[in-house]
């Protein structure tokens, strides 16, 4: 029997971080984890052996500490891989406060990079989002929609990281990719996962569930007179599994050597748009509970529609996005449940 293959991971606590260990345990792979725990919760790690019935080791340390990461990855030869999915990611707050995103979200990313130099580590996939392409009016969007000026630091941050890994790149014996998500929601199946939002969430789902359960009296519906079939906002909704599967695929194409340059973009969305008051009509179905909401202004800025065109991931990596709208708002709604039923926030 062949040693499982080590996977250093960052941000390993986090929403699409703890996903993903999961579909890497399941899968067979042995996982590091890494992660300050400065925007997660500590008993994450403990959900997610639980969840797996595996064991994985998970150090409580800053990515901006290089020496602590140097320590930590000298104890562990072999690193086949590394997922850097570390990083702050509230975009109201990177707006008021855009030094400690670029502090934390470029250092971070600098020493991981660091760290896979040093220790010859071959393939490394980093977590990079949607909002590269700034407010763009292509649909789809492809990997090869021009990318635009960001709408906020956070957004800059994304790019900025890319920029620097695609020219480290070009020296580096590393190989690359870079995993531009659209919008994650749901929670792990069985409930004991989920997102956590720091603070009052920004983003749709948290806010449905939220009020759904009582915690928030209602929420705004930014805008019903767009020229979209109901008026509202589209956006490309994706379950968080699918999206955790897709890392996993990205470290096999790039691990069984399938990939044709060091340094590869792939988007990942569902190919389809769901408006707000879809996603919004979805969960009072799966749910039962009717939401308490209004119609606002629409926001300055907002994009009327994204969605992306995923053929490339399809076609190359093997991606499917297997769950369906109901399905991921039943696990984002039994995950509300859940952490009310344990006092988790």
């Amino acid at each position: 029997m062949s040693t499982p293959k080590k996977i250093l991971i960052t941000g390993g606590n986090g929403f699409i971080g703890s996903h993903t260990i999961i579909d890497l345990l399941e899968k067979g792979y042995e996982v590091i984890s890494i992660d300050n725990v400065s925007r997660s919760k500590q008993f994450i790690a403990e959900k997610i052996k639980t969840i797996t019935q595996k064991e994985f080791t998970n150090y409580r340390v800053d990515c901006r500490d290089l020496p602590k990461l140097r320590n930590i990855v000298s104890g562990h030869p072999d690193i086949a891989g590394i997922i850097h999915f570390a990083a702050f990611k509230s975009v109201s707050e990177s707006v008021q406060k855009p030094l400690i995103y670029f502090d934390n979200n470029m250092n971070s990313t600098i020493n991981i990079l660091r760290i896979a130099e040093e220790y010859q580590i071959p393939n490394f996939v980093f977590s990079s989002s949607c909002s590269v392409y700034g407010n763009t009016t292509e649909l789809p969007v492809s990997e090869l929609t021009p990318l635009s000026t960001p709408e906020s630091p956070y957004g800059w941050t994304k790019l900025l990281a890319e920029q620097m890994i695609e020219a480290h790149a070009r020296s580096a014996e590393t190989n690359f990719i870079s995993l531009r998500y659209f919008n994650p929601v749901g929670a792990h199946e069985s409930g004991a996962i989920g997102e956590i939002p720091y603070s009052d969430p920004e983003n749709l789902v948290p806010n449905i569930t939220q009020t759904a359960i009582g915690k928030k009296e209602g929420f705004t519906v930014f805008g019903n007179t767009y020229n979209t079939p109901d008026g509202s906002c589209i956006r490309d909704y994706v379950h968080v599994m699918d999206i955790a599967e897709a890392h996993t695929l990205a470290l096999e194409y790039l691990m069984n050597g399938r990939n044709t340059s060091n340094y590869e973009v792939f988007n990942l969305g569902s190919g389809k748009g769901i408006s707000v008051l879809e996603l919004i009509n979805a969960f009072e179905k799966v749910s039962g509970k009717q939401l308490n909401y209004t119609i606002g202004e629409p926001r300055p800025g907002d994009v009327v529609s994204i969605y992306a065109d995923n053929t490339k991931a399809q076609q190359i990596l093997g991606w499917i996005c297997k769950r369906n709208i109901d399905e991921m708002m039943l696990s984002a709604w039994n995950w509300e449940l859940a952490m009310q039923k344990e006092q988790i926030i």
